[in-house]
């Protein structure tokens, strides 16, 4: 079954702790919304071997999901496991390229070397900042009546777990697995103008994954961390490299994106697929060459908002092969092509 109560708690930081000497180690961060208490339970290392996460700090976070998220109320928002919403997918969602992801082990001696300096760093600043906003995504447990926080100590117990990738498990985990759920930390900090986005997964978990279930698809590798791509799995084989969402002229307009095959054969596109924020798909035909480019025209259907969205490619067995998104901002230039 997926999570039962996914959701987003935003809320200001007040506090911070490591923990060392706990079998499955955690970042604690003491937050409050209103006159409510948090605790955010973040893994920084993992039950099953190799125990190191994958992670991605991106001090630079722009996606479209930002521009939604300063309407949510202070505290916890449930959140539907679809697209289209402010729900999290680390492979839908296109928040991040998963080969950026790198392994820190949880602490070691010494500054700026470990998972749990990493977090903190950006915990310490929204404890500073007046300003400073944390929006933590994951499920939520409590409120626990007349039960003190094992951390903090305040009463009821109440927060958030699950600040990971929540889908593709090994069998043990496998009850968790579900789409459009995924944990995550984005910072805000409006002074600066700057949005953080911290996302963490295990090395265990897989990259494909079942669009109903969110369980790994079977007979793809995982293909785990690293600059290159595996010839066995189809990640970046085709890359979106541009679109033009906002087409010179009034409304219906013809939107494009432009393909870079990046492999060294031509690859036949016939049942390959791009698809919208809303997952709407576009079918693709014909064959592109090896290191040659491809612009394709969009149906009216397949919609390229201009407040921001996300792009899609799909193989013929429906396996993601790259995903971009962009904002409003970059929208705005009319008749200009975004170049990812």
């Amino acid at each position: 079954m997926p999570l039962k109560k996914y959701g987003v708690l935003k809320g200001k930081a007040i506090g911070g702790k490591r923990e060392t000497e706990a079998s499955s180690p955690h970042f604690q961060i003491h937050m409050t919304a209103g006159d409510v208490q948090y605790r955010i339970a973040v893994n920084v290392k993992s039950q099953l071997s190799p125990s190191e996460l994958l992670f991605l700090v991106n001090d630079d976070f722009q996606h479209s999901i930002t521009a939604s998220l300063p309407g949510l109320p202070v505290g916890f928002t449930p959140l539907r496991s679809q697209p289209g919403g402010q729900a999290l997918d680390f492979i839908r969602g296109n928040l991040f390229n998963r080969l950026d992801m790198r392994l820190l082990p949880p602490n070691l001696p010494g500054p700026n070397n470990d998972l749990s300096d990493q977090i903190e760093h950006y915990v310490a600043r929204a404890i500073a900042e007046p300003d400073a906003l944390i929006y933590a995504f994951g499920e939520r447990w409590g409120p626990e009546e007349g039960v003190p926080d094992k951390i903090f100590g305040f009463t009821p117990g109440n927060g958030i777990h699950d600040i990971h990738m929540n889908q593709g498990n090994t069998p043990r985990f496998k009850s968790d697995d579900g789409v459009w759920q995924d944990g995550g930390l984005l910072f805000a900090f409006p002074s600066s103008r700057q949005w953080v986005g911290v996302f963490l997964a295990f090395q265990s978990q897989a990259w494909h994954t079942d669009d109903r279930t969110g369980h790994a698809s079977p007979d793809v590798p995982n293909p785990g961390p690293g600059p290159e791509p595996s010839p066995t799995e189809p990640d970046h084989l085709v890359q979106i490299v541009g679109a033009l969402v906002n087409p010179i002229g009034p409304a219906p307009e013809q939107e494009t994106v432009t393909l870079l095959n990046a492999s060294p054969e031509s690859i036949d596109l016939t049942g390959w697929k791009i698809a919208d924020r809303l997952k709407k798909t576009h079918t693709l035909s014909g064959v592109i060459n090896a290191g040659a480019t491809l612009v394709v025209i969009l149906p009216q259907d397949v919609q390229l908002g201009n407040k921001g969205g996300i792009i899609t490619l799909l193989n013929d067995k429906g396996l993601k092969v790259d995903g971009v998104s962009y904002t409003a901002q970059q929208a705005k230039k009319e008749g200009w092509t975004i170049v990812f």
